[in-house]
């Protein structure tokens, strides 16, 4: 089949019923829902960019394999070139977006291509574990379909791992065997985008510990599996507020779901592993799906940041108030974030590391470090924008007050910004930022990038602890040495 149309993604989403709920209900028909078809038809649009002539030489690739075109998320790099072809993907998808969509169909298919290509990792343990990944991997290549992820287990008591929470299966494990497969139950979180995808993949974050084998899993399902239940969180919008009004919740909001498994089969073919702790432990450092998904959320973070520091200037500029030192130098330090994130990515890309495999992968620590800064800086723009903003940013009237001539006079003399600025451009942009930076859209935009590598203090502690078995420290040695060698000299001492 190859790359697919928007069209026909569309008609994926019509034909399922996953159990998905809602705000108190179930939801049958997800296509016609308001709070997800906008959603649906923004993620179709990437999927047509795929055919689009502008972009399909640079997001698409003829696999070998098949003879198909196919996207690059696909795409097992093998050279420097395979990467920035991979990284031009990311930021096409990404632009689409302005990075506002954090899991886009390539985020995951890139990670499952990761699995796929180091299914030597899998056969260590069990020889139909790395078929299973290699077929199944096939299987959304050649249909290019999108995928949601679940590997987190829901906050209950924190203080106790999985297997001693009240109920045995409050956190996702194996209840059993049967000769169909394997019967899962319990809960995983937080499945982005969940309603509107094709399928999920299931795996979970290193910290088995004895005892925990029933939850070391991974495997993959279709999204409307029995037993298989969406609980969606509040929505940001109810998708029928104004696109003038709110021009980006209204496309871009991202609905995040609990998974829950009311004993569910999974297939034998469909299962990549589970009961073994330690290869619940080794899938991320072993597999890649660190290092290749991290090259995605970079790119993606990038633009992110790009748009957040864009609209911050204009917010500026539309009201005159760059004219000031203190804002000028605050634009300046956004702009200098977007350089040092647009720096990262091309060391980690340029520093590449090929493995024994042959796979290549951007370095880890650049890329690390990214997700180290991105939780600082993100944030940081977005304080920016409401304290540039200030009070206009609540005082903005709809867009269907501009409609009315017995107000319109009104607007355009009291809401206009600086000399060439009309009150219509400053309210659509104050419209905009308030989106970013204020409403709740904007709000779980902001705790995403704060949150969504996990916890950042203990990651950047994980990053230290790594960097200090690697690194001797050998300068400060040589300053010690050379010091003391100096003074020896100088004081004539030849012991």
């Amino acid at each position: 089949m190859g790359i697919r149309t928007g069209e026909s993604y569309i008609d994926g989403v019509k034909s399922r019923e996953p159990d998905v709920w809602l705000n108190g209900e179930r939801i049958r028909d997800v296509y016609h829902h308001p709070v997800f078809k906008q959603p649906i038809h923004e993620i179709a649009s990437l999927y047509d960019l795929q055919h689009d002539p502008i972009h399909q030489s640079d997001i698409t690739h003829i696999c070998e394999e098949t003879g198909e075109r196919t996207n690059n998320a696909f795409l097992v790099p093998k050279s420097y070139e395979d990467l920035m072809a991979r990284s031009k993907t990311f930021e096409v998808y990404a632009r689409a977006t302005f990075g506002l969509m954090g899991r886009s169909p390539d985020f995951l298919n890139v990670v499952l291509t990761s699995m796929a290509s180091n299914s030597s990792f899998f056969e260590q343990y069990n020889s139909d574990w790395a078929k299973n990944i290699e077929n199944y991997y096939k299987y959304v290549r050649d249909h290019d379909l999108f995928l949601t992820h679940a590997i987190i287990n829901p906050q209950n008591n924190r203080a106790k791992n999985s297997q001693e929470q009240d109920d045995e299966f409050t956190h996702l494990g194996e209840v059993r065997e049967t000769d169909e497969g394997i019967i899962v139950r319990g809960a995983k979180m937080l499945a982005t985008l969940a309603p509107i995808t094709d399928e999920v993949i299931i795996y979970s974050f290193p910290g088995f510990a004895p005892g925990d084998e029933k939850y070391a899993l991974a495997f993959a399902l279709p999204i409307d599996t029995p037993g298989l239940r969406l609980m969606c969180r509040e929505p940001m919008q109810d998708g029928k507020r104004s696109l003038i009004d709110h021009p980006l919740a209204s496309r871009f909001e991202e609905s995040d779901a609990l998974l829950i498994f009311n004993d569910v089969l999974v297939p034998w073919d469909r299962v990549f592993l589970r009961n073994n702790v330690e290869a619940g432990n080794r899938l991320y450092p072993s597999t890649g799906i660190i290092e290749q998904p991290s090259h995605q959320s970079g790119v993606r973070g990038l633009v992110k940041l790009q748009f957040a520091v864009e609209t911050a200037a204009r917010v500026a500029d539309s009201i005159g108030v760059d004219h000031y030192l203190n804002v000028q130098k605050d634009l300046g330090e956004l702009v200098q974030s977007v350089e040092v994130i647009r720096a990262l990515l091309r060391v980690a890309e340029y520093e590449h590391v090929t493995m024994d495999s042959g796979e290549v992968r951007p370095a880890a620590d650049p890329l690390e470090t990214i997700r180290g800064y991105m939780p600082l800086m993100y944030p940081r723009a977005i304080e920016l924008i409401q304290i540039i903003g200030a009070g206009g940013l609540l005082m903005s009237p709809t867009g269907a007050d501009f409609d009315h001539s017995e107000v319109r006079q009104n607007l355009d003399q009291y809401y206009m910004g600086r000399e060439g600025v009309s009150s219509y451009e400053r309210v659509k942009l104050f419209k905009l930022a308030w989106d970013l930076c204020g409403e709740a859209f904007g709000q779980r935009l902001l705790q995403y990038e704060r949150y969504y590598t996990g916890d950042p203090i203990r990651k950047r502690a994980i990053f230290y602890n790594n960097y200090k078995r690697k690194h001797s420290f050998d300068m400060v040695d040589q300053a010690l040495d050379a010091a003391e060698k100096i003074h020896q000299q100088q004081n004539g001492i030849t012991h």
